[in-house]
Order: structure tokens, then C-alpha cells, then sequence
């Protein structure tokens, strides 16, 4: 008897763990949404079929919290975790010299140890689901270093890492890693406006012809990197692009960051 497929989402109150929750539900997964948002993680709750899915509050810095999380994911589920989806991440731009010391340890935190922390948290639940996978959320920005945002880039170039050394390392286990390198995506963290100006991020980005997507691809994309061979699943012509220029013209795609210092003003007031 085949096991019934589960999902275990950080970030799942908002964005991108949002959509993903909402697409694996529809096609019959269980889903396990965690978040810091309890209201937020209601609301995605929504989106996915009556009795498929479970909340947990989880602050992905706390062990100890994991610890707890997993094990109540773990009863809701059968004791399945079909997928990883580390996906939990906050964004703090700006010089490198004009970040304060909290916004770099946040960062940090939450985007490079926080996914450590689920790795290993989860690992034994992985080992003992039939053909599991980490789905781990990397970024444009870990393609190709992105300026004002050296901070966030650099722990998104650190989770491509992981995917990488992952995808070796677990296989003997049963586990599969991949990532989703997507680039800026129509969600909230673009949606509000920008401080000093009359335009939300989204409109800032595209005036300075930065393409964004709407947050429907993304469901489809990690379905497909859950299932495919490649460990990493660019998402959207720019993340593409970008995959495509760092590895053979990088000396031109150095010229061409200028675009992309708008995500400073995207990202600095989260």
C-alpha cells in the first residue's frame, strides 16, 4: 500500500509557501503549513481541501520549536513527510555598511540557519517516507551576487549550497534536493509602497524594467522540481536568463546589475 503524499511548508502563511500549499492540496498532498503568522496561516488553510492540511506556529530560528513542530506534523500526517518545502526567508537590503548589526543577524538567522534547522529536524521523518525530497527556496539572488543586497544573496547562494551538497550527501538515505531559484515574484513583499515615493515596489521594479510574475508559476514550478532530475529549477525568464548569462557571460551580466539594484528599495523596509 503506498504511502499518502505530505508536504511540510515553511513560510506557509503568505507568498510563495502560500501557493505551493494551495497547488500540492489540490492534487491530493497533505499539507503542513508553518509560520510565525497565526492569521496568515489561517488563511492559506483555506485555500487547501477540508482535512488536508495542518497549522504550526514555528519560528524557524528555535530548535526546540522544530523539535515540536515536526512531531505534531508527524501525527497529523501518518508519519509521512513526502516533501520538505524550506521556504521560510526574510529580506534586508542595503550598503553593507548601513545595515545594522540586528538586520544581519536576522537575515542570517532566518535564511541559513533557520533552513539548517529544518533540514535536520525533518531528516528522520524524510528517511522513513518513500523517495522524499527537500525543496529548498534559493533565489535569483543566489545566481549571480545582487548589489544593496549582499547580505540576502549571499545566504541564498548558501542554500544553493545545501541543495547541492544535499542532493550527494542524501541520497543514500532516500532523499532527494532540489531548489527554486526564482526571481521577483508578484507577492507582498513587493506589494507595499515605497517609502518617499508614490509606487509600490512591484510598479518601481517594473518601470526600471525588472520583470515580475504573477505567483501562480510557482506551484507549478516546484511540482515540477519535486519531480524532475535537475537540482536547480530557475523560475521565470529572468531567473533563466540570469542562470544562463552568469555561467557564460559574466563579465556582461556584471554590466547589467544596475536594474537590479531596485530590489534595495523592495526590500529594505522589511
Amino acid at each position: 500500500m503506498s504511502q499518502v503524499k505530505s508536504i511540510f511548508i515553511t513560510g506557509g502563511a503568505s507568498g510563495l509557501g502560500r501557493e505551493v500549499g494551495r497547488y500540492f492540496g489540490e492534487r491530493g498532498w497533505f499539507v503542513g503549513l508553518a509560520d510565525i503568522n497565526a492569521e496568515g496561516l489561517a488563511e492559506s488553510a483555506k485555500l487547501i481541501p477540508e482535512g488536508k492540511s495542518s497549522t504550526h506556529i514555528l519560528d524557524v530560528t528555535n530548535r526546540d520549536q522544530w523539535k515540536t513542530v515536526v512531531s505534531e506534523f508527524g501525527e497529523a500526517s501518518g508519519g509521512v513527510m513526502s516533501v520538505l518545502f524550506n521556504n521560510a526567508g526574510i529580506g534586508s537590503g542595503g550598503p553593507i555598511q548601513d545595515m545594522s548589526d540586528e538586520d544581519i543577524d536576522q537575515t542570517i538567522a532566518v535564511n541559513f540557519t533557520g533552513v539548517l534547522n529544518g533540514t535536520r529536524a525533518c531528516f528522520d521523518m524524510l528517511k522513513a517516507s518513500n523517495d522524499s525530497c527537500i525543496l529548498y527556496t534559493a533565489s535569483a539572488a543566489g545566481i549571480y551576487g545582487v548589489a544593496d543586497l549582499s547580505v540576502y544573496s549571499a545566504t541564498k547562494f548558501a542554500v544553493r549550497g545545501l541543495a547541492e551538497s544535499h542532493d550527494i550527501e542524501l541520497r543514500k538515505h532516500g532523499i532527494r534536493s532540489r531548489s527554486l531559484m526564482p526571481g521577483f515574484i508578484d507577492t507582498g513583499i513587493i506589494a507595499n509602497v515605497v517609502e518617499g515615493t508614490n509606487q509600490t515596489g512591484k510598479q518601481r521594479l517594473e518601470g526600471a524594467g525588472v520583470e515580475v510574475s504573477p505567483v501562480s508559476i510557482i506551484g507549478p514550478a516546484a511540482w515540477e522540481a519535486v519531480h524532475g532530475d535537475k537540482v536547480h529549477k530557475p523560475v521565470n525568464a529572468m531567473a533563466k536568463k540570469l542562470w544562463f548569462a552568469a555561467r557564460w557571460m559574466p563579465g556582461r551580466l556584471r554590466k547589467q546589475q544596475t536594474q537590479l539594484l531596485n530590489a534595495e528599495e523592495v526590500m529594505g523596509g522589511l
